[in-house]
């Protein structure tokens, strides 16, 4: 590890040791804490910076919900596959049209044992019976599609998240956006085209039997057998697979880069329990036979038309490796065929991390410098400071030593604010910076409140002693109802607003609290230890 003193050293270094370096190695910008040993002893750690303060990137990602549902789509088909051939009821194809499964039988006869099978291992297909006596017709229900499109974007998030901690950032920020939108931000780092290209990547692996046979080249002209499927090897050359994915990238555990025994770039597979079971199964029943290793990924290609931005997405297969199964293995193995170590390292990340449930699109992408992010932190501490001196010096003005008093509450309870924010490590924004400066004034007014109400009781004769008490008293159900409409609003804000909204607040809601309390108790204690227990004439109000 090595340490700068600011982010433009540390960008400077990491380009000149990219250079240098080349791709065998992974130059990684992180940021090292600079708390005092003594403070971290104590368990104190710094406040967390969001982006517009630290600097770094930030992403609005969409979830393409239609590939979601085709995938989904495609299981369902393969396993409708699996469990006719475990039931032993004998059909001529099962085939997908649209968004519509069909399953043709070979016999009549085995039309009720297809539907008892179907309702009970399939039961949340939606079942109907065209005019072909030997078919029936099945459709993702719509409550089963809404939690299919719901899910993907859970599962997204989780792998994003995985993703973003194999990148090593600190404090990133990955929240959904909308029903279909994820939010991605990335404080201190500056190296986009490493993280689009980290995030946005879709790519995953399948291991497939090799059809043998029939001829690919047959299949050219348009005559691909029903349980086949044409691909290309990195060469060029058409290749037939079988439909019957052996197993996906969602079923690997574990991955690490390295280089075969020939010395060229290879990935590490380690399966779960389930596809490690059904890669021993079909590699002991298969030996001789080929299998192929095939690649998978969304591209995106944005174009103009009719000067508009149109942005066109790619699924792009190729078949990176072909090899025959020498061997019974089951959870370990080593896949090759990758071009460079560089894909070999992202391919192997982007396993461990897990595969994405459905692509996703980069439709947003913000930069914010580090120099920046320090003058927005400067702005904001300068507006802090001036709105505090003003509001300090017009207490003092206009009432005196309670003035004063009202202002050592002040001092406290932004220090109270800073602390609970550090405790429950939210990031602080611009706009928390914000609701804090608001916090300030909101602060002082329900002082004014209490002041004022004192300076009434005074006027009619009442005593500095019982002024005080009833000031206090009196004030307090109108700064009680004022408070809580705001922390009403700051409540709604919080639940429905997204990004910096929500960090407005979170600051506000803090604020409103602590307020309450450094107004009411922390005042009145401070004028209880000055004119407590004495025989006070006049009041300095």
């Amino acid at each position: 590890m090595a340490r700068f003193s600011n982010t433009d050293d540390q960008l400077k270094a990491a380009d000149l040791l990219r250079d240098q370096l080349g791709n065998d190695y992974t130059v990684a910008l992180n940021l090292a804490p600079t708390t005092p040993t003594w403070l971290r002893a104590l368990g104190a750690d710094a406040m967390y910076l969001g982006l517009d303060l630290r600097g770094g990137v930030h992403f609005l990602l969409e979830v393409d919900m239609d590939a979601a549902v085709k995938q989904a789509e495609e299981r369902y088909t393969d396993d409708i596959r699996t469990a006719l051939r475990s039931a032993k009821i004998r059909y001529l194809a099962v085939s997908k049209d649209n968004d519509t499964i069909k399953v043709k039988l070979k016999a009549v006869e085995d039309k009720p044992a297809l539907l008892s099978l179907l309702n009970k291992d399939l039961h949340t297909l939606k079942i109907t019976e065209p005019p072909e006596q030997d078919q029936l017709w099945l459709n993702i229900s719509e409550a089963e599609v809404r939690e299919i499109k719901k899910s993907a974007v859970a599962q997204n998030i989780t792998t994003l998240r995985n993703r973003v901690n194999q990148l090593g950032v600190a404090e990133p920020v990955i929240q959904q956006q909308g029903d279909n939108r994820i939010v991605v931000q990335l404080p201190g780092v500056q190296d986009t085209t490493r993280a689009k290209e980290i995030l946005g990547t879709t790519a995953t692996l399948e291991y497939r039997l090799v059809d043998v046979e029939h001829d690919a080249q047959q299949a050219l002209s348009g005559h691909v057998p029903v349980n086949s499927k044409l691909y290309y090897e990195k060469n060029g050359s058409p290749i037939l697979l079988n439909r019957r994915v052996i197993v996906t990238g969602d079923q690997i555990v574990d991955s690490s880069s390295g280089v075969d025994e020939d010395g060229r770039p290879s990935v590490n597979i380690t399966l779960n329990g389930v596809g490690a079971t059904k890669m021993g199964k079909l590699t002991q029943a298969n030996v001789g036979k080929p299998m192929a290793v095939v690649f998978i990924e969304y591209k995106v290609d944005t174009k103009i038309v009719d000067g508009q931005k149109v942005r066109h997405k790619e699924k792009v297969e190729k078949v990176i490796s072909v090899a025959t199964i020498n061997g019974v293995f089951s959870k370990r193995f080593q896949t090759t065929g990758l071009d460079s170590p560089q894909e070999a390292r992202n391919l192997s990340l982007m396993l461990r991390a897990g595969a994405l449930a459905a692509p996703i699109d980069i439709v947003e992408e913000r930069t914010v410098g580090p120099s920046l992010g320090q003058d927005n932190i400067n702005k904001g501490v300068l507006s802090f400071m001036v709105g505090f001196a003003l509001v300090a010096v017009f207490m003092v003005i206009y009432y005196k030593l309670l003035g004063l008093f009202a202002n050592v509450a002040l001092v406290f309870n932004v220090f109270i604010i800073i602390a609970i924010l550090s405790m429950l490590q939210a990031t602080l924004t611009l706009p928390g910076i914000a609701g804090i400066i608001l916090t300030v004034g909101m602060s002082v007014d329900a002082n004014v409140l209490i002041f004022e109400r004192i300076k009434e009781e005074i006027r009619n004769g009442i005593a500095p002693q019982s002024a005080i008490y009833i000031g206090f008293e009196k004030a307090f159900a109108t700064i009680l109802d004022s408070n809580i409409t705001t922390l009403l609003v700051a409540v709604m804000l919080f639940a429905f607003g997204t990004g910096s909204v929500k960090g407005f607040a979170v600051t506000l809601i803090i604020g409103l609290l602590s307020s309450m309390f450094t107004a009411i108790t922390g005042t009145r204690m401070i004028i209880n230890w000055v004119y407590g227990h004495r025989d006070v004439k006049k009041l300095s109000i």
